[in-house]
């Protein structure tokens, strides 16, 4: 299947070179474009290169005459020649349809229909009459094996221009094409049907039905481009990055030029923490496709999650620079912005999102946790409820067929049913309001994830305590525990930071008598939390760090369970901290040895919120853009009276930290 001849346009005015002549050059340099095109259309070529190369000499910037000279090399069949000169010319003149239809006619001599293709249709884009580049694209769209499309592309051209001769031709051999497939209906029709049913599927969100359709095409069709990346796409939708990556690596080892399947192998290697390979990724989409927005903003999360947040923020000025009312490139650019501890710029960037997306329940989240750390808990508690929306498959999201409770109703008499649904901090943090639901005259029933039932079986104001799993007794209504703020309408003004969580006596008198009765004064110390929380890298120190703390006149006891590879418990112990370990068996063992502590110091961890709520002297060390319920720009916590607050002056400067806290412990124990 051809495609036409390359058209040499009558040269139009250059689009803005920097080093423009004026004048006599001015005049000289247009007769020689002249002369070169008089040459060019009689088929002089050489003579005529000629000519575009000292036009070039002179103004290397000269639009004409490169997108010309690019059209000889790909008469002389030079392709690849050709390729590098429309590109230096488009650079210019990104707008120009002849140059773009000539580059795809390049780009097909070269094997690369999918590229050919794309220019063909940005040719279009800027003149949808051109019946050149339609009966070009229906060759690319032959090339692909989409033949009914060529079809259609090479009858869209004859509609424009009867009698085409290329087009005539093109749509032949289209026809010749569906012809066999009509012979063959299971080998293709039949799995050009089930490609299109496959698709219907899964825009209706029927992941598995789909995905049943997508292997079927692939047992008969193994190198099904299309049905590996899309299914692939369902494996990253159903939260199975890894099984993404593998399939996204099948399709793109096939058609390595593929954006959309670099793309969102790249989403996939950001959920498997890979953002560096991300990155790579999302570059391979650009360097196909530059105006891929989608792209451009994921690059801008892989940058993010590396910590290079200038380049983040460049990479979503551009994608918006390009399409202005993109709300995910909006709400992404305010999650770098509150992480740099702008939120006032970030808050802005969720309002513009939603103004676009007014459903878009990430940036409605994104949105009510900027306000909660701003202290707008009016504008914050509403907001957070979007967290069910936006992630409706979460485990956390119970589907009781009992009603939500948001405060509205009375409780007088009836059974509630209070749920964690997030971490262990959480829990501990709002459960106090259990008891003011009780002051309702409910009957109140906590479940909680099982390390803290012991700890939380005496509650006050709980008639139940039960650990996740366990059967859950009959209730009339039900709330989530991070719902409760927004039940009572809690404001800064409302919050009581005094204590409501205690040690059992008698492990108390067991540790005691573990630790010992020593004059020495004690410091609990938490230094790491779980590596599976998604800001661990920002909120975590490492042991070599907290080492700094340790000096001889005290007593440094580990609290943490969790160690990291590198810092066994050996490690720790030879750092002069106690390692209590396997020991604390759950949380009411951690309740009783922060009791005996006369100092914790912790990151924002479970054991900052046990402390406070216990009312033990807690030293919280935040990173630069802490989590929302710390707030900004204080050194107390309305949340715990007894906390204070050391807070990272920079990103990423813990060393200020440590030596507040060096300084800090110096006054506090001379």
């Amino acid at each position: 299947m051809k495609h036409g001849r390359p058209s040499i346009p009558q040269p139009r005015r250059p689009a803005a070179p920097p080093h423009k002549p004026s004048g006599a050059a001015a005049r000289d340099q247009a007769a020689k474009l002249a002369a070169a095109l008089a040459l060019h259309q009689q088929g002089q070529l050489d003579q005529a290169a000629m000519l575009y190369q000292e036009i070039l000499q002179a103004q290397p910037q000269h639009f004409e005459a490169l997108q010309l000279l690019a059209t000889i090399a790909l008469q002389q069949k030079s392709p690849e020649a050709a390729v590098s000169l429309f590109d230096q010319a488009l650079a210019i003149n990104p707008r120009h349809p002849s140059a773009l239809n000539n580059r795809g006619n390049a780009l097909r001599d070269l094997k690369r229909p999918a590229d050919a293709l794309e220019s063909y249709d940005r040719a279009l884009k800027i003149k949808p009459d051109y019946a050149e580049a339609l009966s070009n694209r229906g060759a690319a769209l032959r090339d692909l094996n989409r033949s009914a499309e060529a079809l259609e592309s090479c009858d869209r051209a004859l509609a424009i221009k009867p009698g085409f001769a290329d087009a005539l031709s093109n749509r032949g051999a289209a026809l010749q094409d569906l012809k066999r497939l009509k012979e063959e209906p299971d080998a293709a029709q039949g799995l050009a049907a089930k490609l299109a049913a496959a698709l219907t599927l899964h825009q209706q969100g029927r992941l598995d039905q789909a995905a049943v359709l997508y292997h079927e095409i692939l047992q008969s069709q193994p190198r099904h481009v299309e049905a590996l990346q899309l299914l692939a796409t369902i494996a990253l939708q159903q939260r199975h990055p890894q099984a993404a990556v593998a399939l996204f690596d099948q399709a793109l080892a096939i058609n390595p030029r593929h954006p959309s399947a670099l793309n969102n192998r790249g989403n996939a290697l950001r959920d498997l923490k890979r953002p560096a390979e991300a990155l790579a990724s999302y570059d391979g989409a650009l360097k196909i496709k530059p105006d891929y927005v989608q792209a451009l903003s994921g690059r801008g999360n892989a940058l993010h999650d590396l910590s290079r947040h200038d380049e983040a923020l460049a990479s979503f000025d551009q994608a918006l620079k390009i399409k202005p009312d993109y709300a995910d490139a909006l709400n992404n650019r305010g999650n770098v912005l509150q992480h740099l501890k702008r939120p006032g710029e970030a808050l802005k960037g969720f309002e513009r999102a939603l103004q676009i997306r007014p459903d878009y329940a990430e940036a409605h989240w994104n949105e009510g946790l900027c306000r909660l750390l701003m202290g707008d808990f009016a504008g914050g508690w509403p907001k957070y409820e979007w967290r069910w929306k936006r992630e409706p498959g979460s485990s956390s999201l119970r589907n009781f067929s009992q009603a939500l409770w948001l405060g509205h109703e009375k409780l007088e008499g009836k059974t509630i049913l209070l749920h964690a649904e997030q971490g262990l901090g959480d829990t501990i943090q709002f459960c106090r309001y259990a008891r003011q639901v009780a002051a309702q005259g409910a009957r109140v029933v906590l479940e909680v994830q099982p390390p803290l039932k012991p700890l939380l079986k005496d509650l006050e104001g709980v008639s139940q305590v039960l650990g996740r799993g366990e059967q859950l007794p009959d209730f009339d209504v039900h709330c989530p525990l991070m719902s409760l703020p927004l039940a009572f309408q809690v404001n800064l003004g409302s919050i009581t930071g005094l204590a409501y969580l205690h040690s059992d006596p008698e492990k108390l008198d067991a540790w005691q008598a573990r630790l010992g009765d020593t004059r020495q004064k004690k410091v609990g110390l938490v230094w790491s939390g779980s590596a599976g929380h998604p800001h661990d890298h920002s909120r975590s120190l490492a042991l070599e760090d907290m080492r700094a703390l340790v000096t001889p006149q005290l007593g440094y006891y580990c609290l943490q369970k969790e160690w990291r590879p590198a810092e066994p418990p050996a490690l720790v112990s030879a750092s002069g901290i106690e390692v209590l370990g396997n020991s604390l068996k759950d949380f009411s063992d951690t309740a009783a040895v922060v009791a005996l502590m006369d100092l914790v110091i912790t990151v924002d961890t479970s054991v900052a919120h046990l402390a406070g709520a216990m009312g033990k002297d807690v030293w919280i060390l935040l990173p630069f853009s802490p989590d929302w319920r710390w707030l900004l720009d204080r050194s107390d916590s309305p949340w715990y009276s007894s906390a204070r607050l050391f807070r990272q002056p920079a990103l990423g400067d813990w060393a200020s930290v440590l030596m507040q806290v060096q300084a800090a412990l110096k006054l506090r124990f001379p």
